[in-house]
């Protein structure tokens, strides 16, 4: 056992703190000792000697299981009763513990178990032998607890879907009396402790959860019984709770469950005065809630139908959501949202569950308010409160649902009525935020028609208190109530007026809850709102200064919706005028002599942004452009053109144009073309400057948009955008890494494909293509899964294009690009099938694994003989921790095979067995680092 002092040794590296490169010399020691054959004897002496240290002991057990799992092939079929005798009797070693051993043995005889069909009596086995010693009994019930979840979760053991069934059916559905017995007399046995009857529980709770216990067989058991007598238990409470509300979530299948339900619906209704009994422990509550939601989300079409019977779950319900612990309250809102899709079907509400959903809907309103400011939240807990509200909102939607909006919207419409009618100095500001924010909340239920509630809640609003917190959740209900007033329009008026008072609040969030309500209210009535776009320039320029970019992006959002609900010609003169006061600010940053300030730099960069908004919001006009709009195009482009000269090094100000250009090309469309060869020419001097993507970004679209242009100029700045960018490209990925240019190879690639597609002569220059060529490749190195995407359908467009195709005659410069292509390949052909399989088995996303797939085979049928000389170098690239030297001989074999034989279709399930295969080594090593 030359291995022992070796493997001690890696173990102990854990022991102390060494740095990264010894922890993986160690683990990856440990992984490779996991996989060999004489791990199996090795790791037996280890678990049988004493005086073992008790990580390698540990050790020693992770390593059976995964063996077991991983390697059991490695073990002839005749000693695997032999392997199953050592498993037993290390498990009779380890009966008293420590547990984790005792797991990981029970979970190695587990799988053994699925992967040994003569040893059909395992079950059987294991009592007979752990079943009969009360010392023992933990052991047993520690193995019967993981049998039925091995079996359903251990996808990695290496069996058939007939041969699982198989040894389902044998090892647990053909167990399932034997071991209810034997879990019916241990929990009725004298002496029995406290834990043993946990276990009891959790192996019961394991066996129904598999889906395999006959739930009728259950019914007349005692086992039930005792789960709800082990609930006045302190020690076996939680495993009560557990166990019961998984018989009663198995229970779902009402008709064929009805014997075990009318025996568990009494037991759980019994414990609703242990609500009142243990209100002041928590712990306890949570458990009962969690009882009593399982249970009516289970059987709420019975408690609609038979409401008298069933109506105490939902009281007990109502006051599990009462309570004032709010990590409690939310376990209840899956059944009130359950019940109100059903009682919501029916024609009318019975009374009682009206009675049910209006005190849920008193109670939410009062757990949404704020502590008082004395006891204010701070950091994650205001996080942390404040999506729960949102959560808590939810369940005011559902209480709409049955009771309807319009009653709701008045019964917290009065709550706030009636706050306001006390005494000023007693009223706090938290009893009138919370009815307004669930007021926000069913906002989105209400009825566009209401001609009762929103209008009173509307007027409602300019009478609240000037608290910020009230302010702010007033604004916020008027952007949600926008499309209501639409139809109403004479609230606009008022509405407006509250938001303008918002923009002049020092409060920061009111500020831009004015911002959101101004964008939505002139979203949604903006026909109504088209004649005082004047008095909303002004206000613009009166309020502008004072306001963070945010807001004013907002204000700019919601002027560019008005003006998209006007007439063409004056959308486009209004467009126009509100664009000039912008671009007037970059035209001066530009076109100043002298040093640039900061703060006029930032003006420049917020007008960019705010100018994006509004093309955003428009769009476009259509083909033609409105008169107003005819000259603006190069106008706007000589300013930027200017600004990007002096200011386009820097990558903020560079996205920010960019964003702008983007917009602009869809917004005058063709009419770039005249600018187009300009615009293409300052991209690619941009990029070959900075090396900032934005460039790249702006070049493939203008590529995708005008590519197909039969104009030389624009042809020739195409050509010149594509050797610049290729060039600049290889000379970054020269000095830095692929993985800090993420950003930058995701657009080249994009840029890569536009020429690709729409000027192939460009992109398969024979100077340039074998440089793309490399970019690309590059780009499959990087973790981002969309840049991985784009290049894999870069190469799958390469490989699949028409000049490759030998059956169909080609022009000479199809034969020129078939040439180009050829040539690279043959130079660049290992590297590229090496990052194609690195990736496939790594990290390359499993979307794309299809993908691989093809091009690969692509690559086999038109390079065959290259292929079978490149394999063989690329896989012994890969070191065998990867890939393992047994499932690259396979490939080899299996691909060679394939090609000899001209079945081209069969490689692509070569790379199918081959990625499984190497991803079951990989998954393995996880695994096993997972579990030190």
């Amino acid at each position: 056992m030359a291995d022992i002092p070796a493997l001690l040794a890696a173990l102990d590296v854990f022991t102390r703190t060494p740095d990264k490169a010894s922890l993986d010399k160690a683990n990856n020691w440990l992984q490779d000792f996991q996989h060999s054959p004489e791990a199996w004897s090795t790791c037996n002496v280890l678990l049988l000697s004493p005086d073992a240290p008790l990580a390698a002991k540990i050790f020693a057990a992770q390593t059976f299981r995964a063996k077991v799992t991983y390697d059991l092939s490695q073990v002839d079929p005749i000693n695997l009763p032999a392997l199953k005798n050592t498993l037993l009797a290390a498990l009779e070693t380890y009966k008293s513990g420590p547990r984790n051993i005792v797991v990981q043995i029970c979970l190695a005889l587990a799988g053994l178990a699925m992967q040994f069909p003569s040893w059909n009596n395992a079950v059987e086995t294991m009592i007979n032998k752990f079943g009969s010693n009360p010392s023992t009994v933990p052991t047993l019930l520690q193995f019967l607890t993981l049998l039925p979840e091995e079996l359903h979760t251990n996808h990695r053991v290496p069996i058939t879907d007939d041969e699982w069934h198989d040894r389902l059916s044998v090892l647990v559905t053909g167990n399932v009396k034997k071991v209810l017995d034997l879990l019916t007399v241990y929990i009725q046995a004298s002496g029995v402790t406290s834990e043993i009857q946990s276990q009891i529980f959790a192996c019961l709770r394991s066996w129904i959860v598999s889906g395999e216990v006959n739930l009728s067989d259950l019914a007349s058991s005692p086992l039930l019984g005792f789960a709800f007598e082990a609930i006045s238990s302190d020690q076996l409470f939680d495993s009560a709770v557990e166990l019961i509300c998984d018989i009663i979530h198995e229970t779902q299948e009402i008709d064929d469950n009805m014997p075990l339900i009318e025996l568990i619906v009494p037991r759980v209704i019994a414990l609703k005065p242990l609500l009142t009994k243990d209100h002041e422990n928590p712990d306890r509550m949570r458990g009962y809630a969690r009882i009593f939601a399982e249970s009516g989300e289970t059987y709420r079409m019975l408690i609609v139908r038979h409401t008298e019977t069933f109506y105490p779950i939902v009281e007990a319900l109502a006051e599990c959501t009462a309570y004032s612990d709010l990590d409690i309250v939310p376990i209840t809102f899956q059944f009130w949202s359950r019940l109100a899709q059903v009682i919501g079907k029916k024609s009318s509400v019975p009374p009682l569950f009206a009675q049910a959903y209006r005190s849920v809907m008193a109670v939410i309103i009062k757990h949404l308010q704020f502590p008082s400011d004395d006891m204010p939240l701070s950091g994650q807990e205001a996080e942390d409160f404040r999506a729960f509200r949102h959560v808590m909102g939810d369940t005011l939607k559902d209480c709409c649902d049955v009771l309807e909006a319009e009653p709701c919207l008045l019964a917290t419409y009065e709550m706030i009525s009636s706050a306001l009618s006390r005494n000023q100095g007693t009223l706090s500001w938290q009893e009138i935020e919370a009815p307004l924010f669930a007021l926000r909340s069913m906002g989105a239920v209400v009825d566009p028609k209401d001609d009762n509630a929103v209008p009173k809640i509307l007027q409602l609003i300019p009478q609240l208190p000037l608290h910020p917190r009230v302010r702010y959740a007033a604004l916020l209900i008027i952007s949600r109530y926008t499309e209501w007033i639409n139809i109403h329009p004479n609230f606009i008026q008022p509405q407006l007026q509250y938001i303008s008072a918002g923009f002049e609040v020092a409060d920061l969030d009111v500020c831009a809850a004015a911002g959101q309500a101004l964008k939505y209210l002139c979203q949604d009535c903006k026909q109504h709102l088209v004649e005082v776009l004047p008095t909303l320039r002004n206000f613009l320029h009166a309020v502008a200064s004072n306001l963070l970019q945010d807001d004013r992006r907002k204000i700019y959002e919601a002027i560019a919706h008005v003006i998209s609900a006007m007439p063409m010609e004056k959308a486009a003169e209004s467009l126009k005028t509100f664009s000039l006061d912008i671009l007037a600010i970059i035209h001066a940053v530009a076109n100043k002599n002298g040093q640039v300030t900061k703060q006029e730099l930032q003006a420049a960069s917020d007008g960019l942004e705010n100018l994006e908004a509004m093309l955003y919001v428009i769009g476009s006009f259509g083909e033609e452009l409105p008169s107003a709009c005819q000259d603006t195009c190069r106008e706007a482009w000589t300013i930027f053109q200017v600004f990007l000269s002096k200011y386009g090094s820097d990558p903020e100000l560079a996205e920010r144009t960019s964003r702008v250009l983007r917009y602009g090309l869809s917004f005058f469309d063709r009419a770039v073309l005249t600018i187009a060869p300009e615009v293409v020419s300052s991209m690619s001097m941009g990029f070959e400057a900075t090396g900032i993507a934005s460039y790249l970004w702006i070049g493939a679209k203008l590529v995708s948009r005008f590519g197909d242009e039969e104009d030389q100029n624009l042809h020739t700045a195409f050509a010149e955008l594509f050797r610049r960018s290729t060039n600049k490209m290889m000379s970054l990925l020269h000095t830095q890494s692929a993985g800090t240019l993420a950003d930058v190879l995701d657009d080249y690639v994009q840029l890569s494909m536009q020429v690709l597609h729409q000027t192939p002569d460009i992109y398969f220059d024979p100077l340039l293509f074998p440089l793309a060529f490399q970019a690309n490749c590059a780009a499959l190195t990087i973790v981002q899964s969309d840049v991985v995407c784009s290049a894999l359908d870069t190469f799958q467009a390469i490989f699949n294009h028409q000049c490759l195709d030998p059956s169909t005659p080609n022009p000479p410069n199809f034969i020129a690009y078939a040439n180009t292509i050829h040539n690279v390949l043959e130079s660049q052909g290992p590297n590229f099938i090496g990052f194609l399989l690195m990736g496939l088995i790594g990290d390359f996303p499993p979307e794309t694994d299809s993908l691989v797939i093809s091009i690969f085979r692509i690559v086999a049928t038109i390079w065959p003989t290259q292929m079978l000389v490149w394999l063989p170098d690329v896989l012994q690239r890969m070191p065998p921790t990867t890939v393992p030297v047994q499932v690259k001989q396979k490939f080899i074999a299996d691909v060679t095979g394939a090609i000899t034989d001209r079945r081209f279709d069969q490689v692509r399930y070569t790379v199918i067995n081959f990625h499984r295969e190497s991803r079951r080594a990989r998954d393995r090593r996880r695994t096993a680092a997972l579990e030190k």
